[in-house]
């Protein structure tokens, strides 16, 4: 990783002409890449550990993490859950939890 020595932003590598640059992707500075081993591309690496939810029909697939907490429907005592910004920013965030067993959803505020 690198940053523009120009304006700050992250630099990425591009290959122009068969020679590898560091680019701006803000400023458009360039200059050439030195460094022997230098890799144009992402890998993504799979993570059998998470978990998958379906939060509706047509909506995409969600990974949560799950929490002990017991559903005020069912009793269940596993949950998804997920921390979102419902509120102005100066105020807390608000915790959704999602009841593995029955599907319930409820909030907290604190």
């Amino acid at each position: 990783m690198k940053f523009c020595p120009k304006c700050g932003s992250l630099m990425k590598i591009e290959e122009i002409r068969g020679k590898k640059y560091f680019v701006c992707s803000s400023c458009k500075y360039k200059e050439e890449a030195k460094r022997e081993k230098l890799v144009l591309g992402e890998k993504v690496l799979k993570n059998e550990s998470k978990k998958v939810v379906v939060f509706g029909k047509g909506e995409e697939l969600e990974q949560l993490p799950v929490t002990k907490i017991t559903c005020p429907k069912c009793g269940n005592d596993e949950a998804y859950w997920w921390v979102q910004q419902t509120r102005t920013s100066d105020e807390p965030p608000t915790t959704f939890y999602k009841c593995k067993k029955c599907g319930y959803t409820w909030r907290s505020y604190g």
